[in-house]
C-alpha cells in the first residue's frame, strides 16, 4: 500500500508549521490593530475621556499617551508571569489565556462609557483596560516567538520569525483602514460620539478565529523535548538536557545561569530599541504629530500613516528571509543606520507645506521600509539569544521592556517635548539616537567570544542558516 503525499511525513509536518505560524501570529495581530487603533483615534479619545470640557489639543493627547504608555509599562510584567507560566506549562495554553485576556479587554474599551456619562471613572477604567493589555501583550510576543521559530524548518527561523513583525505591519494597516474606513463614512460628529467604538468592537470576532486557530495549535518540538529531558533528568538526577533545536547545534544545551539571562535580556532590549522607537514613532504616532503639529487633516494623516505601514509591511518578510542567508545583525544594522541617516531629511520632507504630496508619500514608505529592515530579523535574533527553557520569558521580556520605554513612550515624549520647546524635529531627534543605541548593541562582541569558546561553533548552522547568536551571548 503507497501513501499519498498528502499523508507523508514531510506534508503532515509542513501542515502543523503552517498551523502553528498562522496561530502564533494571529494574536499579535489582534493586538497591535488594538494599539493602531488607539493611537489614530488618539485625539477623539482623548476629548471624549481626558478633556471633556475643552483644552489644548496637546493636553489632551499628553494625557491620552500617558494612558497609552501606562498599558507599555505593565507589558514587562505581563512578559514575566506569562513567560514563566509558558516555559513551565508550555507554549500552548499560555497563549490561549493572553488572548482571551486581549480580545476582552480591546472589547470593553469599545464599550466604555465616555466622562460626560461617567464621570472621572471614566478615564480611570480606560487606564485599568489598557493596563489589562498591557500584562496580555507582554505575555504574546515571548509565546508566539518561540511558537514560530521552534516550528521552523532548518535554515528558516529568520523567515518564520520575520511574520510576528509582519503581522504588526497587518494590524497596523487593520487599524489604519479601520479608523480610515470610519473617518469616511461617517460625519465629524458621528465619529467623536460612537463611531470611533466600531474598530475596539469589531476585536471581538475577529478574536474568536483567533482562540479557534490556537485551540488548534500543538505544543512545540523543543518544549516537549525539553520537558521531557528534564523529567528523565529529574528521574535519574541528573543534570543533563536536550539538545535545543533552535539554538545552534553546539551539543547538550546547557542551563543558563540568572546572570546570563538578565545580561542577555538587557542586550536583546538595547538591539531592538532602534526598531521600538522608529517603529512607533513612524507608523503610531505620527497621525497625532501630523495633526497637532503640522495641522494636516485627520484624512491626510492617516493616508500618510498607511503608506508607511504598507513600505513597513514589504520589507519584513525578505528582511527575514535575507537574515537567514547572511545573519541577522548586518541585515538589523543596515535599518538602524539608515534611520539614524535619513531621519531628518524625511521628516523635514513630509514638513514641507507646499511639497507634492508624491514626494511625501515616498518619504513616508522609505520610513516604514527602514524599520522594516529592522522588525524583520528581530524576533529570530532574539529567539536565539535564549535556551529552551527560559526563552518564552527572556526574549519576552527584552522585547516588553524596550517597548515600554521607547515604543509607549514615544508619543508621550515627542508630544509634550514639541509642546514645550515648540522644536518640530523631535521625532527626528527622538529615532536617531535610539537607533544609534541600537547600533552600538549590535555591534557588542558576542558572549562566546568573550568566554574563549571557538567562534567556528557559533556559526554552525542547520541548513544554509548562519547564526549570529548562542543563547543567552
Amino acid at each position: 500500500m503507497t501513501t499519498s503525499p498528502a499523508d507523508s511525513p514531510d506534508h503532515a509536518a509542513g501542515r502543523v508549521r503552517r498551523r502553528a505560524l498562522v496561530a502564533g501570529s494571529v494574536g499579535n495581530l489582534i493586538e497591535w490593530y488594538e494599539f493602531g487603533v488607539y493611537g489614530f483615534f488618539a485625539t477623539i479619545i482623548a476629548a471624549n475621556f481626558f478633556t471633556p470640557d475643552g483644552g489644548s489639543e496637546l493636553e489632551g493627547l499628553v494625557k491620552t499617551y500617558a494612558s497609552f504608555g501606562i498599558a507599555f509599562f505593565f507589558r514587562p510584567v505581563g512578559a514575566a508571569v506569562f513567560g514563566r507560566v509558558g516555559d513551565r506549562i508550555g507554549r500552548r495554553p499560555t497563549l490561549i489565556l493572553v488572548l482571551l485576556l486581549m480580545t476582552g479587554a480591546t472589547t470593553l474599551i469599545g464599550a466604555l462609557p465616555t466622562y460626560d456619562t461617567l464621570g472621572a471613572a471614566a478615564p480611570w477604567l480606560l487606564t485599568l483596560l489598557r493596563i489589562l493589555q498591557g500584562l496580555s501583550a507582554g505575555g504574546e510576543f515571548g509565546g508566539a516567538v518561540s511558537i514560530m521559530t521552534e516550528f521552523a524548518p532548518p535554515g528558516r527561523r529568520g523567515l518564520y520569525g520575520a511574520w510576528q513583525s509582519f503581522t504588526v505591519a497587518l494590524g497596523l494597516l487593520a487599524g489604519a483602514g479601520a479608523a480610515a474606513l470610519s473617518a469616511t463614512v461617517m460625519s465629524e460628529e458621528s465619529l467623536g460620539d460612537w463611531g470611533w467604538r466600531v474598530p475596539f468592537l469589531l476585536t471581538l470576532p475577529i478574536g474568536l478565529v483567533a482562540l479557534w486557530l490556537r485551540l488548534r495549535l500543538e505544543e512545540t518540538p523543543a518544549f516537549r523535548a525539553a520537558a521531557g529531558s528534564q523529567a528523565t533528568a529529574a528521574a535519574d538526577g541528573e543534570a543533563t538536557t536536550a539538545p535545543d533545536p533552535v539554538a545552534p547545534p553546539t551539543g547538550p544545551e546547557r542551563v543558563a545561569t540568572p546572570r546570563e539571562v538578565a545580561g542577555a535580556v538587557v542586550l536583546g532590549a538595547a538591539r531592538i530599541m532602534g526598531w521600538a522607537a522608529a517603529g512607533y514613532t513612524f507608523l503610531v504616532v505620527m497621525p497625532s504629530y501630523l495633526q497637532a503639529t503640522l495641522n494636516a487633516t485627520f484624512q491626510q494623516a492617516l493616508v500618510a500613516t498607511v503608506v508607511a505601514n504598507a513600505g513597513f509591511a514589504l520589507s519584513i518578510l525578505p528582511a527575514g528571509l535575507l537574515s537567514d542567508r547572511i545573519g541577522r545583525r548586518p541585515v538589523m544594522l543596515t535599518g538602524a543606520v539608515l534611520v539614524v541617516v535619513l531621519a531628518f531629511p524625511l521628516l523635514h520632507v513630509v514638513q514641507q507645506p507646499d511639497g507634492s504630496a508624491f514626494t511625501q508619500g515616498v518619504a513616508v514608505f522609505v520610513a516604514g521600509v527602514v524599520v522594516g529592515l529592522m522588525a524583520g530579523p528581530g524576533p529570530a535574533m532574539l529567539a536565539e539569544m535564549f535556551p529552551t527553557r527560559v526563552r518564552y520569558t527572556g526574549l519576552g521580556l527584552a522585547y516588553a521592556l524596550s517597548n515600554a520605554v521607547f515604543s509607549g513612550c514615544a508619543g508621550l515624549i515627542v508630544t509634550e517635548v514639541v509642546k514645550r520647546t515648540g522644536e518640530v524635529d523631535i521625532p527626528a531627534y527622538y529615532t536617531a539616537v535610539t537607533c544609534a543605541v541600537s547600533v552600538l548593541a549590535l555591534l557588542t562582541p558576542r558572549a562566546q567570544d568573550r568566554h574563549g569558546a571557538p567562534r567556528g561553533r557559533a556559526r554552525a548552522a542547520d541548513g544554509n542558516q548562519r547564526q549570529e547568536e548562542t543563547p543567552c551571548g
